[in-house]
């Protein structure tokens, strides 16, 4: 389910375990053969070597999922196609999803601005329990010398806005082969923005989840200008719901415990 208002409307709670884990991995192994198996995610570890600790979340969370075109939902059928849409169908709980054509960390979009001003005009009533930030290949032709300094506004903006919300990114997924060099930078340097923080960081590159024998699935080059079709955005959406569920199934510690939110 997706939220659209600020009504709130949720579902019963499932459990995010290994059921959703079994379901995942037969719908990824038996339905779709000619997609690699999601075996592993990488998880950002801090400088000091310690790695994120398990996400823990409610068992019905409102996820927010930012980010550019892919998070819009372009080149599918209709933009509620798109993965992160159908990321709320594979996980309990809601999804608020905030995607721009065409916006980056350093550039404004089709339809509106660039991810730091788009932090601050998110909406008040958003009350996430995990924030996903995805992207972005937009960023690809900008700055490379100013584009850590532009991700961490980003981040230290929206940890300011919602402060001890776990934060998961989700680096470019390439939407072309091979991988462009600029589209692996932004990779490294994401991947180790992240490690420096300690976040859980999911590298699509470093994956390899777009390979040669599977991007003519998954990437539509025609009308979709080298975006994810229906079948690239449900492939995305598995992907990154079960990685949300090796997060989940990492080492507790209390400081990552679940920490009640303020009543409304």
């Amino acid at each position: 389910m997706t939220l659209h208002s600020p009504t709130r409307r949720r579902r019963t709670a499932l459990a995010l375990g290994g059921a959703l884990a079994v379901a995942l991995a037969v719908t990824l192994g038996i339905t779709r053969p000619w997609l690699p198996p999601a075996e592993t995610a990488p998880v950002a570890a801090a400088e000091n070597g310690v790695s994120p600790v398990a996400l823990t979340l409610p068992d019905d969370p409102e996820v927010l999922v930012f980010g550019d075109s892919w998070t819009y939902g372009s080149a599918a059928t209709v933009p509620t196609n798109g993965y992160a849409y159908r990321l709320a169908r594979l996980i309990p709980g809601d999804t608020v999803v905030r995607g721009v054509r065409g916006s980056g960390y350093q550039r404004p979009g089709l339809d509106g601005p660039d991810f730091l001003t788009r932090v601050a005009e998110l909406e008040s009533w958003i009350d996430p329990d995990l924030i996903i930030l995805q992207g972005s290949i937009n960023d690809r032709l900008s700055d490379a010398a100013a584009y850590p300094a532009a991700v961490n506004a980003v981040w230290d903006a929206v940890v300011a806005r919602y402060p001890d919300v776990p934060i998961v990114i989700l680096g470019p997924a390439p939407h072309e082969l091979p991988v462009g060099a600029s589209t692996a930078r932004i990779d490294r340097d994401l991947a180790d923005l992240a490690a420096t923080r300690g976040w859980r960081y999911i590298s699509p590159v470093q994956e390899e989840w777009i390979t040669e024998a599977n991007y003519r699935q998954l990437i539509d080059v025609g009308a979709g200008r080298k975006h994810p079709s229906d079948a690239g955005h449900a492939y995305l959406a598995e992907r990154v719901a079960a990685a949300l569920e090796r997060f989940r199934t990492a080492p507790v510690t209390a400081a990552d415990e679940v920490k009640p939110k303020p009543a409304k």
